[in-house]
């Protein structure tokens, strides 16, 4: 089985470089994503006072990257569904798929109860998830047909005429993050960060469920094979020691990017609520992300198997340090576990543009010829 590759982006601060610079530089890394055959680009959604994400408005950004591509697929890893109008949102879809000519994916998903609070909705974590439910579901018919009849909570439509047509159908293909059972459920393809060693759990477990919810031998609504793969940071240098010693500042970086500025202005409003297990709430009958590995049979693994399917550098789980050879070692270990997509994050927290072109020369040029 081919394994196809893509990349999952931020777009965080780059010391010493405003918005313009930052973006520019993006958007020639994207030219070389294009040139060296990846499938599609990811882009996240978080807003202010978040400073991890520099392209909130994610469908501005990708309009450019319609524009400076030809083959590489794109769209939101993921649309944090609550926070948009669900007619404006169809709007915009039709108009990027159109665009790149039937290139547009579309990661959803229905974010946090802070960001919500930030963003002036109903902090409730129910709440926050019926409008994720019922903006998937007036998204998801009105892309697919002519006239958008819908009453529900929040929105009422009765036969809005949908003048636009996405080039897809019935609609670009969907995507689902960290729960492999709500992807499965609603025929979308899955995104992972779990390590590598209890991924063969999730990936048996989401093929498990898709036959159970979809049917045996399903496709996607687009007719393609579903897929499954997991996000991981990296960073790829001639050696491993090299690489380890750039990316250990820029992983530095990324947390404090992540997590610190949101922390520190919910503490400095009173809004410790919202830290610690309630920003972490999950609304009730939603199924558990974690996969049991105990309910699946799975080959034995000797300790240099184990040891070869930790993530490179030593880091984090959630990010890679390596050698070009090594991220082989590791990816050898990868297709083992049956998935068919993986995807790779190239410059993040402090990390350089150069630093990322070198990194994407290395895999394209070292890596990836040896998977596809």
């Amino acid at each position: 089985m081919a394994l196809h590759f893509g990349v999952f982006d931020h777009i965080e601060p780059v010391p010493g470089l405003d918005l313009e610079q930052i973006y520019a530089q993006r958007l020639i890394q994207i030219e070389q994503l294009d040139k060296a055959g990846f499938y599609a680009y990811h882009l996240a959604e978080h807003h202010t006072p978040a400073v991890h994400s520099l392209a909130p408005s994610q469908n501005v950004f990708l309009a450019a990257v319609s524009q400076r591509t030809t083959r590489l697929r794109f769209g939101p890893c993921v649309y944090v569904l609550p926070l948009h109008h669900p007619v404006r949102l169809i709007e915009e879809i039709t108009m990027l798929d159109n665009l790149s000519g039937g290139r547009m994916e579309i990661g959803v998903g229905r974010g946090g109860v802070l960001e919500a609070y930030f963003w002036g909705q109903d902090s409730d974590v129910e709440v926050n998830y019926a409008r994720y439910q019922e903006t998937l579901a007036i998204m998801r018919e009105g892309l697919s047909h002519e006239e958008l009849t819908y009453h529900g909570q929040f929105y009422t439509f009765d036969t809005l005429p949908m003048r636009m047509r996405p080039k897809q159908s019935p609609y670009p293909p969907l995507w689902y993050m960290r729960n492999i059972e709500t992807a499965a459920m609603d025929g979308m393809n899955a995104v992972l960060d779990v390590p590598l060693g209890e991924f063969d759990a999730y990936v048996k477990r989401y093929r498990e469920l898709w036959e159970k919810y979809q049917g045996v031998g399903a496709l996607t609504a687009q007719g393609t094979e579903p897929r499954i793969g997991l996000i991981v940071h990296m960073l790829l240098a001639d050696t491993d020691e090299e690489a380890v010693a750039q990316a250990t500042p820029a992983w530095a970086a990324y947390r404090w990017n992540l997590e610190t500025p949101r922390r520190l202005e919910a503490e400095k409003r009173g809004l410790t609520q919202f830290l610690g297990a309630r920003m972490r709430a999950r609304p009730a009958g939603v199924p558990a992300r974690e996969v049991p590995s105990e309910r699946y049979i799975l080959p034995a693994r000797s300790e240099e198997q184990e040891r070869r399917r930790m993530n490179p550098g030593g880091l984090s789980n959630r990010v890679i340090a390596a050698s070009p050879t090594s991220m082989r070692v590791y990816l050898d270990e990868y297709v083992e576990t049956g998935a068919n997509y993986f995807i790779c994050s190239f410059q993040w927290g402090n990390l350089s543009h150069e630093q990322a072109l070198r990194s994407i020369e290395l895999f394209t040029a070292e890596v990836m010829p040896h998977y596809v």
